[in-house]
C-alpha cells in the first residue's frame, strides 16, 4: 500500500449495469424478501418503474470497493446514508477519498475516508464514509 495522506483518493470502481437477477440473488443471500426488489408486478403496482435494488446491495457494493482500496481486517468504521433508488441496468461508480488522518487511544493511525456511490446520470445513490487503520511500513 503506498503512503495515505489527505487527499489520496481510489481508482474509481464501476459495478453494473446491475440485473434483475443481482437483486434476486441478494434478496436470496440476504434474506431481505421484499418483492419490490424481484416482482415487477407488484413494483409497479406500487408506483415504482420497475423493480429496485435493495440498498443494502448497494452498501455491499461500496463496502467491497473500500475494503478493496484499504483493507477488510483495517476497518475499524463504516457507515453509509441512502440517497436513491437504483434500477436495473444502472451503472454504479464508487469512488472514496482520505478527508483526515489521526491517531486513536490505542496508538493506531486512522484514516478518515469519504465514500461515494453515483449512478450513471450523476445522481449518489449512496454517501458514506469510514475510517480504516493504516498498517505501519517498515521502511
Amino acid at each position: 500500500m503506498t503512503a495515505l495522506t489527505v487527499g489520496s483518493t481510489a481508482t474509481p470502481r464501476q459495478f453494473g449495469p446491475l440485473t434483475r437477477q443481482m437483486f434476486v440473488r441478494y434478496s436470496g443471500a440476504s434474506g431481505d424478501l421484499n418483492p419490490m426488489h424481484y416482482d415487477d408486478t407488484m413494483a409497479r403496482s406500487a408506483g415504482n418503474p420497475s423493480v429496485f435494488s435493495q440498498g443494502m446491495h448497494q452498501s455491499a457494493l461500496l463496502a467491497t470497493f473500500a475494503t478493496d482500496w484499504l483493507g477488510a481486517e483495517n476497518v475499524r468504521r463504516y457507515g453509509v446514508r441512502f440517497r436513491e433508488q437504483v434500477w436495473p441496468d444502472d451503472v454504479l461508480t464508487c469512488t472514496g477519498a482520505v478527508t483526515a488522518i489521526t491517531e486513536n487511544a490505542r496508538g493506531e493511525t486512522i484514516a478518515a475516508v469519504e465514500l461515494t456511490c453515483t449512478r450513471q446520470n450523476g445522481a449518489v445513490a449512496i454517501a458514506g464514509s469510514a475510517d480504516f487503520v493504516v498498517p505501519h511500513v517498515a521502511a
